[in-house]
């Protein structure tokens, strides 16, 4: 036992119990009245008293925060200045589509669509005074392919269904049949144009979701033919022998825990229980860079909204942020005290969120590394992290089926979302940032009012000292509705640029 890493973070670190004055006092009382000095020794030796002022709190609101493997976070570590604000997007001009012009045409005015502002997920062209700096972390500049997908995007949010209680997303689950056991991980491409599978037997697979084919790029003797100061470049150069539906990438020697696409659709990420994370390309689908840093398996990798840079974490409970072009990581995130299960990058690409099997959720500064928000409440380890698309709130869920959602700005839950029975391993705002979707282990995708419960905090009387707020003792009225699938577990879930939801996961079928 004294090997035990667990057992050696509880001898080393002080449990962290927090209580109100009164409550301190009390219990201090108590025990010098009734002589307990080797209680009272023990208590000092190995517990931190958090001490705060005001009203003490209750015993459903003490339940809810409680569960961490070290107690709860002190309330010092939740009150560093975190820039949760988005960053100033890009001016691009949206040329008008042909519909547009013929508008324009029969009226005789200029009409041109811009993308509807929502009140959640609307990315204004002024500077959000809670937005980091432009140049805070140096972020890749736009390529020309940026801004056309860009463009593309902005033409799709024209067309995106405005979701809310009265108006739920339609939902189109996935599943991969006689993949029992065998499916473990999905990620979908911002425009859901292809979908991709890591799986037990150390594959990856790449399908396409749309009826383009996926290609390969030409060889380097056919690519010398081809002229390239023709319009139809881009189109020459991939290989019509190559097309088919699926591709399949060969490289890890261990089960595929984690994957992810790059926002350009040009890269996907894999890790693997071998300890090694892959670059691979989606052009000539091969593995273009094998990075090697975590020596034991790793859980979750995730690429950065803004490309270039992505993370990892895994058993040995550090987290990692790397640049596709290092081999070696730029930082190292060390503070959990169990495996790293799951990692999510901020809307703003300038903090990071971890969820671990301590039970605790933390969000680092990519910047400087430190940890400014500690989150306690979960009963069992992490397995899902999702930032609201205003970057302001964080849901998470674990093993004990339960969603929390937390205020970053504040470092407080706000609010806890009870209904699943199994492990909760997807979670996903919508795209205006409306309804929270969650998936589990038990088959169902359920359907959250995230406007609700975040109008709540708005209007809630709660005391900044104590950290912590009245949460709603019944949250199925936040529920929107319940989607029971046959037999599959959910393990991903996506919303389309139009706000339709996507989800999938794995079936075993033996006929």
């Amino acid at each position: 036992m004294r090997g035990n890493e667990t057992l050696l973070d509880f001898r080393t670190s002080k449990f962290v119990l927090r209580i109100s004055r009164d409550s301190y006092q009390l219990l201090k009382r108590h025990l010098q009245e009734r002589q307990n000095n080797q209680i009272w020794n023990i208590i000092q030796e190995h517990l931190y008293i958090d001490i705060f002022d005001g009203m003490p709190r209750s015993k459903s609101q003490i339940d809810s925060m409680s569960g961490s493997l070290a107690g709860e976070a002190k309330r010092e570590a939740n009150k560093a200045k975190v820039f949760y604000g988005l960053l100033k997007e890009p001016e691009i001009e949206v040329p008008l589509d042909d519909e547009d012009e013929e508008a324009e045409n029969e009226e005789g005015k200029p009409k041109k669509k811009k993308p509807k502002k929502d009140s959640m997920g609307s990315k204004s062209k002024k500077q959000d005074p809670n937005a980091p700096q432009q140049n805070r972390i140096p972020l890749p500049e736009l390529k020309d392919s940026d801004k056309l997908d860009k463009i593309m995007y902005m033409k799709e949010a024209t067309k995106r269904i405005r979701l809310g209680p009265d108006n739920l997303p339609s939902i189109c689950f996935y599943t991969f049949l006689n993949a029992y056991q065998g499916l473990t991980a999905v990620d979908i491409t911002d425009d859901s144009s292809l979908i991709a599978g890591g799986f037990a037997d150390s594959t990856v697979r790449v399908w396409s979701v749309t009826p383009r084919k996926l290609r390969a790029v030409k060889s380097a003797t056919d690519l010398s033919l081809i002229d390239k100061e023709s319009e139809d470049v881009l189109e020459r150069i991939m290989d019509e022998k190559t097309a088919s539906e699926s591709k399949i990438l060969y490289g890890h020697n261990g089960p595929v825990y984690g994957i992810s696409f790059s926002p350009d659709r040009n890269y996907l990420l894999s890790c693997s229980e071998d300890g090694t994370v892959r670059l691979w390309s989606l052009q000539t689908f091969t593995c273009l860079v094998c990075y090697k840093g975590h020596n034991y398996p790793v859980w979750d990798v995730q690429f950065s909204p803004h490309g270039y840079y992505f993370t990892s974490g895994g058993h040995d409970r550090v987290a990692r942020l790397w640049a596709t072009d290092h081999y070696q990581p730029l930082r190292m995130f060390a503070g959990h005290l169990a495996d790293i299960t799951c990692t999510r990058f901020h809307p703003n690409s300038n903090y990071l969120a971890t969820g671990s099997a301590d039970r605790t959720v933390r969000l680092w500064d990519i910047l400087n590394g430190n940890c400014n928000r500690i989150f306690t409440g979960h009963k069992g380890p992490i397995h899902s992290l999702a930032f609201s698309p205003n970057g302001k709130f964080l849901a998470s869920g674990a093993t004990d089926g339960r969603v929390l959602l937390w205020d970053i700005g504040r470092g407080l839950m706000i609010e806890e979302l009870n209904g699943h029975t199994d492990t909760i391993y997807a979670l996903k705002f919508s795209r205006d940032g409306e309804i929270l979707a969650s998936g589990s282990m038990d088959n169902t995708v359920r359907l959250w009012d995230a406007v609700k419960a975040f109008d709540d905090i708005e209007t809630d009387d709660f005391t900044a000292a104590t950290g912590h707020v009245h949460l709603s003792e019944n949250s199925l009225e936040l529920q929107l509705g319940t989607y029971t699938s046959k037999s599959t577990p959910v393990i991903h879930l996506h919303f389309t640029r139009r706000n339709l939801l996507l989800a999938a996961g794995g079936c075993y079928s033996p006929f």
